[in-house]
């Protein structure tokens, strides 16, 4: 995610007022961390017996803008661990910490702001007093220490910071905003997808309107890549260790992996964590010519990632997940015009979605890191982050750098897109493999002879689709444009007299390739339209006397006013263009 650079040290420093009010509230309480984070910060606390509720929050406000008055500044002061462990002594968290840092190395450092004292490596407000005015608490939730279910379970309180009175009180209605456009909450109202914990934690089971949107994304994402000469492939869901260990992705990503599955006489298999290893030994599966690139092996697949319980979210982060994943494997020569063809693709998307705010982020290694959590190869590791930094401003995209965030095998762009309603997603990544296709043996031949590892890309524009509809859900409030709507014409007789020529009409509309469905209740037609309203259905017609003589059809248009006349053939025929066109619009 993007952090401000600038709101980073006024959150961080927010997160020790909100500790120091706690623990002064409820001396007893173990603070462990509080990082600040990108909307805002939090403190994790182990209360031990006590139970606290989102009713203390005002109270705990309360105490931080008492305790503020007092706080001019951060006093920095370096310890020695045994220091450190005699002044947190009653702290398991806090000395386990200690016990960490110093092991590394790292120098230990306290910081003070009034009475309050912290162990904390910086990075906070120079002026407190002045600049903490603007703060809120927002929620209290569970969260595991260090993230691990193996480990107890802390209370953690959320809140922000920002340097106006007017920066947070739009932040605050953009949250007010985003619980009606929550999407697990409108993912129940529409029926969308559930959860079954007889099926587990992180595995959405999509319902038929679900499965709708799911499948029209395919289909975008198989037109797209069919136009742009990618080649359809398809993948087992399981694969050998061996595989994955030549990889790498053993060596770098084994807990983010399912445990293996042991098989007598074959060693043990795994649920694939990503399809790229799969796609190279399809394109190892053949002797390969310069000729045959660049080659585009693309493929609608599913993965499984061994997400933390703690930090499962809905559809944002699950354990089972779909992508329009795609490997394209190129000449040095030929990097740049497809990289950049991938960002082009990034930006027709953007237009299909209506999306108008979006940032990339280069995300780099960093040379410490080199045989740790990166690749040893920092001659590549230089060449590469050069060729995709001129690649993106050929492209003539706005981007910023981060170090420390790349792909163990090479460097990437991440993309940020922000919803209707101003809250930041991460939707994408596009990432180059200098390191793995050598690894795993791929060769193509070069128009000398000679035989050259190709780069990899990886990319995949839509990211996780799960993630992508979870988006999509909060963007749109649930109401689809017409082509992903799962239900786009819902067809209200008059009375019982009026229901087969619906159930007709109906027919005819589903020829027509239009998604319509027949309110067979009891109910008057007003409750009828109001079920359809609520259903954020695009188009309601109601079928009586008139209609059922040939008269024109009178549209009910979601979320407007008119409601236009029209005969039935120009109607079928307006929706039909609408859904063809993936027309974002639904007024007629």
């Amino acid at each position: 995610m993007f952090h401000n650079e600038q709101l980073d040290p006024l959150r961080h420093s927010c997160a020790h007022l909100l500790a120091a009010a706690v623990l002064e509230l409820w001396p007893d309480a173990k603070r462990t961390i509080g990082p600040p984070i990108e909307d805002g910060f939090y403190y994790d606390f182990d209360f031990g017996d006590v139970k606290i509720s989102e009713e203390d929050l005002s109270r705990i406000e309360e105490k931080m803008r008492e305790i503020l008055l007092t706080w001019d500044g951060f006093a920095r002061r370096e310890v020695t661990a045994d220091e450190a462990r005699e002044m947190f002594r009653d702290n398991s968290y806090k000395l386990e910490l200690i016990d960490e840092f110093s092991g590394d190395g790292q120098t230990l450092t306290l910081y003070q702001s009034g009475n309050y004292v912290d162990l904390c490596r910086g990075g906070h407000s120079e002026h407190p007093r002045e600049e903490l005015q603007h703060f809120k608490l927002l929620s209290i939730a569970g969260a595991y220490w260090r993230g691990s279910e193996k480990n107890k379970m802390l209370t953690r309180i959320y809140g922000t910071c920002f340097p106006t009175a007017q920066e947070l009180e739009a932040h605050l209605v953009m949250l007010e905003e985003a619980k009606k456009r929550d999407h697990r909450k409108l993912g129940r109202e529409l029926d969308l997808f559930v959860f079954s914990e007889k099926v587990g934690p992180g595995l959405p089971l999509w319902t038929p309107k679900g499965t709708i949107i799911a499948d029209e994304l395919e289909r975008l994402a198989k037109e797209t890549e069919a136009a742009g000469g990618y080649l359809r492939v398809r993948t087992p869901h399981i694969a050998k260790g061996e595989l994955y260990e030549q990889t790498g992705h053993l060596a770098h990503y084994r807990t983010s992996m399912f445990p293996p599955m042991k098989l007598e006489g074959e060693g043990e298999y795994y649920l694939k964590p990503m399809n790229c290893p799969h796609h190279h030994q399809i394109f190892a599966g053949s002797p390969r010519s310069y000729r045959d690139l660049p080659m585009r092996l693309a493929e609608y697949g599913h993965c499984y990632r061994y997400e933390d319980s703690g930090a499962l979210f809905g559809l944002m982060r699950v354990r089972s997940l779909s992508m329009n994943d795609a490997h394209i494997y190129v000449t040095e020569e030929q990097f740049q015009e497809e990289f950049n063809a991938v960002i082009a693709m990034y930006m027709e998307y953007f237009k299909i979605f209506d999306i108008e705010k979006y940032a990339m982020r280069l995300s780099l290694h960093d040379p410490a890191e080199l045989g740790n959590k990166y690749v040893n190869e920092p001659e590549l590791w230089k060449k590469t982050e050069d060729m995709v930094r001129r690649a993106i401003q050929h492209a003539g995209c706005e981007f910023t750098e981060r170090e420390n965030e790349a792909a163990f095998y090479g460097p990437k762009i991440d993309v940020q897109v922000w919803s209707a309603i101003g809250r930041e997603f991460t939707l994408a990544t596009n990432q180059v493999d200098f390191d793995v296709p050598g690894k795993v043996g791929l060769y193509y031949t070069d128009k000398d002879g000679a035989q050259k590892v190709p780069l990899c890309i990886h990319r995949a524009p839509l990211g996780t689709h799960e993630r992508f509809i979870g988006f999509l859900i909060e963007h749109y409030a649930g109401a689809f444009p017409v082509w992903l709507s799962p239900v786009q014409v819902m067809l209200a007789p008059v009375g019982e007299a009026h229901l087969a020529f619906a159930k007709e009409k109906a027919r005819v509309l589903r020829a027509a390739g239009i998604r319509a469905e027949v309110d067979e209740s009891d109910e008057t037609v007003g409750k009828k339209i109001r079920h359809a309203e609520l259903q954020k259905i695009p188009y309601t017609a109601v079928l009586g006397d008139k209609e059922a003589g040939g008269g024109d059809w009178q549209i009910r248009v979601r979320a407007e006013k008119d409601q236009p006349k029209m005969p039935e053939a120009q109607f079928v025929a307006v929706v039909q263009e609408k859904i063809q066109k993936r027309d974002a619009a639904v007024t007629l």
